[in-house]
């Protein structure tokens, strides 16, 4: 039986999905995290602890109890271990990215390095260091701009600012936000040209370094600042077949410049004026539960084409199954506690829509963009076309009747 070690952080949705994956694979599952899981006590000499802060140390963590219990794959499943896999594989010879791209995609000033050197189209860009004057750096790429953390996700702490006083304002935002992360404050800060137009999700596998594009997801909600909350995504896009395969041609070439060469690859991409212009590559899949809204072949998740990918098993039928589906990450509407969310079997009972997940308890705070790092829940629909799927998703959320208190 194959062995796979997974790297699930604490606060990842995706533990359930990638251990069912590994099941039907008929793969055996170790976990690597920061903290004992609830899962791994039932999962005696298959789980350990790890500090993925420390990625060195995480990495020689698994290289020695590999010794003991040989694995086949290390995966990780968020961002969190992305450079732990890429070192621990490398050390046991496993399939692997270079530790060195891996890391590029955690540092988005290494990123926009690696891509302007391989000449990749991406908004023009500055790094503010804690004494940079950061409106004199949007002056310099060109206003609009979005000012951003090098190291965090999910949109935080992203901020547009249309003058060279609202920017200075947006970063200074922005490192409060670093510090209540638990980040260094006075780090390194990206100031970008704003590029306008649509924007896209790509979704794809490296296989030896070649890039498959597994889904293109439109986000049909205008994502134009002052903060950039992602709500809705759709696939198959509805952008022409020309565009769709510059898109994908434009995360080949980032991916190879950052010298990623195996496993999944979640890229976000701007469309504009005939152009396409890269903002983010990331050696990982989709966040959240998003993976829930594509299938391929007959029913096989993305999680099972990972986990068939890094264990070296067949990986026919990868194209996306026929029609239309999409989810909805539930948007933060206000700071403060949630009190409530009503309505979920309305919002259940739409048609297409085959789930609604709400994922924050009732009680806990919630914060959102730029400060938020989570989303309430998610909506899934499929149907037969991608209007009619993303029309689903907003008439049950519609129908959600969420909440939030002030906090006391």
């Amino acid at each position: 039986m194959p062995r796979v070690l997974l790297i699930l952080p604490t606060g990842t949705y995706r533990a359930g999905d990638f251990v069912r994956a590994a099941s039907r694979l008929g793969a055996e599952v170790v976990v690597a995290s920061e903290h004992r899981q609830a899962m791994a006590t039932s999962m005696e000499g298959r789980a350990l602890v790890v500090p993925l802060d420390r990625p060195e140390a995480a990495a020689e963590s698994i290289v020695v109890f590999a010794r003991d219990h040989p694995v086949d794959a290390v995966v990780a499943v968020d961002e969190q271990g992305v450079v732990p896999a890429a070192l621990a594989a490398e050390r046991l010879g496993l399939a692997h990215n270079p530790p060195a791209a891996a890391s590029a995609t955690r540092d988005k000033v290494a990123l926009r390095r690696a891509l302007d050197a391989a000449g990749v189209a991406q908004p023009r860009f500055r790094v503010a260091g804690p004494a940079d004057d950061v409106g004199e750096l949007a002056l310099a790429v060109g206003l609009p701009c979005v000012v951003k953390p090098v190291s965090l996700s999910a949109s935080r702490g992203v901020i547009r600012a249309d003058d060279p006083a609202a920017a200075a304002a947006a970063g200074r935002r922005v490192r409060d936000i670093l510090a209540h992360a638990g980040e260094d404050r006075d780090g390194p800060l990206l100031v970008e040209a704003f590029v306008p137009g649509a924007e896209v999700a790509v979704e794809g596998l490296l296989r030896g370094g070649e890039l498959d594009v597994l889904a293109v997801f439109d986000k049909p909600d205008p994502l134009d600042g002052p903060y950039f909350e992602e709500t809705i995504y759709v696939t198959p896009s509805r952008l022409e077949p020309a565009t769709a395969n510059a898109v994908g041609e434009l995360v080949d070439r980032g991916a190879a410049a950052l010298g990623l060469r195996e496993g999944p690859v979640h890229a976000e991409v701007r469309v504009h004026g005939g152009g396409v212009w890269l903002l983010e590559v990331a050696a990982r899949s989709i966040g959240g539960l998003c993976s829930r809204a594509l299938r391929f072949g007959t029913g096989t998740s993305l999680e099972e084409v990972i986990l068939a990918h890094a264990l070296g098993l067949g990986l026919d039928g990868l194209g996306r199954e026929a029609g239309a589906s999409g989810v909805m990450m539930i948007p933060i509407p206000r700071s403060g506690v949630l009190a409530e969310v009503g309505g979920v079997a309305a919002a259940r009972a739409v048609g297409g829509i085959e789930g609604v997940e709400i994922t924050v308890t009732k009680g806990r705070p919630v914060r959102s963009l730029p400060e938020g790092d989570r989303y309430l829940g998610f909506i899934f629909a499929r149907s037969p076309t991608p209007g009619e799927a993303e029309q689903a998703l907003r008439e049950a959320h519609a129908r959600l009747e969420i909440v939030i208190a002030d906090h006391r």
